[in-house]
């Protein structure tokens, strides 16, 4: 019974690939990825957030802004966190700053209510 039993044993297991490396290499290479990571993710997120609260901070009454939900309207009132917009004739909306998306050119509306 005993040629049904293989006599070949390993030795000792050779080295996985990539493990034999250099340990500051994957070093470099992980400091690396966080430094691709932060240049391409991290901080063109953080000048879009900028320049929006910039943007929310300089509206002033008749501006005309689309919200983040789509809908287009002209600012006629203005608190520290909500403001009013009138969307149509005698129709108004309260919503958070925070959700106004763009500020459009003057005349913008009107452009609009013609199409």
């Amino acid at each position: 019974m005993s040629f049904f039993i293989s006599q070949a044993y390993a030795d000792g297991a050779a080295p996985a690939a990539g493990q034999a490396g250099d340990p500051t290499m994957s070093l470099l290479f992980f400091v690396g990825m966080i430094v691709i990571f932060y240049f391409l993710l991290i901080r063109p997120q953080q000048k879009r957030a900028k320049e929006h609260r910039k943007m929310v901070e300089a509206i002033g009454k008749d501006d005309e802004v689309v919200t983040n939900g789509g809908i287009l309207g002209k600012i006629v009132e203005l608190g520290e966190q909500y403001i009013t917009v009138e969307i149509a004739e005698n129709v108004q909306i309260r919503i958070q700053r925070n959700a106004i998306s763009t500020v459009l050119p003057k005349g913008s509306l009107k452009a609009a209510e013609k199409e």
